[in-house]
């Protein structure tokens, strides 16, 4: 950078800082995204306008993250704050507790009160002061003093957090700390969970300004790896690119979720780079990649696929494959707006993959007939996408009255809800060479609309699989798409080859 950029952007950066006076901020320094602590002050009003039915000094209380070590040491864990109360108060430190009091709209942070030897080994302790003007709550309590705020405010009903999640079928259970009060507090287990997690769907301005900020650092570094991997490097090579770029250019410090960095037949393994399969593979010429990589900042999430040839050229077996999945994304971009089912949104994608892939000599028969047979459910078992936001697979998939569709590939949908505008999704059609789900269906009753030839061939040469996951914003006309990857074949090419990206005007 030229020293006179140089000198505007700090010019530029003086006068932003010198119109902030007062207010507060999450962000890593130097030119990464500054997240307004108002974000979650307005988070805390959107919930708070669900609970005006609720009887007279109801508060609503939630527990963040705890302290953990590793088994049975003091190895501390890389501490990351639990999802809905960080989404209530955007608290970096651990062993906290807030609450909301209803009547009045009061925010309260209750936080530990640490021993001066704490000092010694891990900093200055803030005070309640510099807990409260930096995080913007009305007040700051210890830890302690929960119990005697809430006999003082007369509470006559808690609100906690306890329900399903519909993705991971674990229970969000309520904070523990409860049962050692000398006093009972009646309680309500359903009310919150539900009315919490209808407002994680729909993302703020300034939620999608934070989301926006992620999504382009995590394509900058899957266009970083795109620029630099070659056949002879391993797997976690090209993982150690991607998460340098983001922690280094982006302040991003932790992923998303585990790096899948798959090449040749592991791109058939839909949630490769696990500790059993770590990314050590050492890729191959010749080899399709499939590398779905996502970083986080202020825990919200980015979650982007790309799919890629090693050497930096297709062969026709592969883009006959590539081009498949584009047509089917592509199809969903054009169709996605308020009112549209997401379960519309995979037939969609569906018919353009099995269209293109029919087209090629891959299957046969009619298009309609296949898609009620659920033929394209062997080479996409998945689902088109889920929500996106403070986790990966966001809560709000399946609220009171939306139902799972019993049927193959409709079954791993993670939502099928009515889309509207302010939902972030992920929008990730694909298709797979999986042997153990392609080789009994060729000798069953709808064996006969795959070319078991062309197929066969696609399994011996282990092409593995492509997946092509785009962040997408709905918006009240149609969407807003987050993610900046070449996708096109002879983008990805390009820019494999050593081409900008973005292209230049």
């Amino acid at each position: 950078m030229a020293m006179s950029e140089t000198i505007v952007e700090e010019k530029v950066l003086r006068l932003v800082l010198s119109s902030e006076k007062g207010k507060s901020f999450y962000h890593m320094g130097l030119n990464t995204h500054r997240v307004p602590f108002s974000m979650h002050a307005d988070n805390r009003r959107r919930l708070l306008s669900r609970f005006s039915d609720a009887p007279a000094n109801s508060v609503i209380f939630v527990k963040g993250g705890v302290t953990e070590c590793r088994d049975a040491t003091d190895h501390e864990k890389l501490f990351r704050q639990e999802s809905y109360f960080q989404w209530l108060f955007g608290v970096m430190e651990p062993d906290c507790y807030g609450a909301l009091h209803i009547d009045s709209g009061k925010s309260i942070l209750f936080i530990p009160n640490l021993p001066a030897e704490y000092a010694v080994w891990m900093g200055d302790i803030k005070t309640k002061e510099e807990f409260q003007k930096h995080y913007e709550v009305d007040e700051v309590l210890f830890v302690e003093e929960i119990e005697d705020f809430l006999s003082k405010n007369e509470t006559k009903l808690l609100y906690l957090i306890q329900g399903l999640n519909s993705d991971s079928g674990e229970e969000h259970k309520p904070p523990q700390i409860l049962a050692s009060f000398s006093k009972v507090f009646p309680t309500d287990l359903v009310k919150l969970h539900k009315e919490i997690n209808e407002c994680r769907v729909f993302k703020s301005k300034e939620e999608q300004d934070v989301l926006r900020y992620v999504c382009r650092i995590s394509s900058e570094a899957h266009v970083k790896v795109l620029q630099t991997v070659k056949p002879g490097h391993a797997e976690y090579q090209m993982e150690s690119e991607f998460l340098h770029y983001c922690y280094y250019h982006g302040g991003c410090r932790n992923m998303s979720y585990t790096c899948i960095c798959a090449s040749g037949k592991h791109g058939a393994i839909l949630h490769y780079g696990h500790a059993g399969a770590p990314n050590n593979r050492i890729i191959e010429d010749g080899d399709l990649c499939l590398f779905d990589l996502g970083a986080e900042y202020h825990c919200y999430s980015a979650d982007i696929t790309c799919s890629f040839p090693a050497n930096g050229k297709f062969t026709q077996d592969q883009k006959d494959i590539y081009e498949a999945v584009y047509a089917g994304q592509q199809a969903v971009f054009a169709a996605m707006k308020p009112g549209v089912k997401w379960a519309d949104m995979h037939l969609t994608a569906e018919r353009a993959i099995l269209t293109l892939l029919r087209d090629r000599g891959y299957f046969n028969g009619d298009i309609e007939e296949m898609i009620e047979k659920r033929i394209c459910s062997y080479i996409m078992p998945h689902g088109l996408g889920h929500m996106l936001g403070i986790d990966t697979h966001d809560v709000g998939g399946y609220p009171d009255g939306v139902e799972r569709i019993p049927l193959p590939g409709l079954k791993s949908l993670r939502t099928a809800r009515v889309l509207q505008a302010g939902m972030f999704l992920t929008v990730e059609p694909g298709v797979y060479i999986i042997d153990h789900l392609l080789k009994p269906v060729f000798d069953s009753p709808v064996g006969h609309y795959f070319n078991r030839e062309k197929f066969e061939h696609l399994m011996n040469i282990k092409i593995g699989g492509v997946r092509l996951e785009d962040d997408v914003l709905v918006t009240e006309d149609g969407i807003e798409n987050f993610t900046i990857c070449p996708r096109k074949v002879e983008d990805v090419e390009a820019v494999m080859a050593g081409a900008p990206w973005p292209p230049k005007a």
